[in-house]
């Protein structure tokens, strides 16, 4: 066991298994199983919350404990967390805001409430709609900025495009306002989802 544990590839692959073997006796037990719209609509919720954890985790990361240590770093300690760990940080952060929009999307769709959401309930009674319809507006402005304002001005930070010695304070900057301001929608984003399921 501690050989698996030793590898994140193995533990991530037992993982998996654990999870699907827990699926299959949790629905195939109770014998009414089918490959529904309750189905597809529960996975789809899954693959959302997974891939927001993943996101808004990273997001935390990147504001609690990156950013603010970098000052802490010597000069050749810093190629080791921007020309390794933030690319590595940044290219699963952008990918699981991707997969939380696109899969939170797909699970408004199949429970038929994606207009209502998006139109924040107007016309359909409010309450879950307005509450969910706020969550998705908030989690689409911080999907917006991680792909068009943190994501390519990072790549200027990091060496990943061609930047000028004056460009780059720019950019970082320009990056950590929107991080920050995703930090600040975070914790409605959650709320609004949370109540959407909960309280309605």
């Amino acid at each position: 066991m501690v050989s698996i544990l030793q590898s994140l590839s193995k533990t991530i692959h037992l993982s998996i298994v654990l999870a699907i073997l827990l699926f299959l006796g949790l629905f195939f037990g109770g014998g009414d199983f089918a490959f529904d719209q309750l189905f597809w609509s529960w996975l789809f919720r899954y693959l959302h919350v997974l891939s927001g954890v993943m996101w808004i985790g990273l997001l935390w990361y990147l504001n609690f404990v990156q950013i603010p240590s970098m000052p802490k770093f010597t000069d050749e300690q810093k190629p080791a967390i921007t020309k390794v760990i933030a690319p590595a940080v940044l290219f699963w952060f952008r990918w699981a805001a991707l997969a939380t929009i696109v899969t939170g999307l797909i699970v408004a769709y199949l429970n038929g409430y994606v207009h209502q959401a998006l139109m924040l309930g107007i016309g359909s009674g409010g309450g879950k709609n307005t509450a969910i319809g706020i969550g998705m507006w908030l989690g689409l402005i911080m999907a917006f900025n991680v792909w068009f304002i943190i994501w390519p001005n990072q790549k200027k930070v990091l060496g990943i495009v061609e930047a000028t010695p004056e460009e780059k304070p720019i950019a970082a900057k320009k990056a950590l306002i929107a991080s920050r301001t995703n930090v600040l929608l975070s914790l409605p984003m959650l709320l609004t989802m949370v109540a959407a399921q909960n309280l309605y």
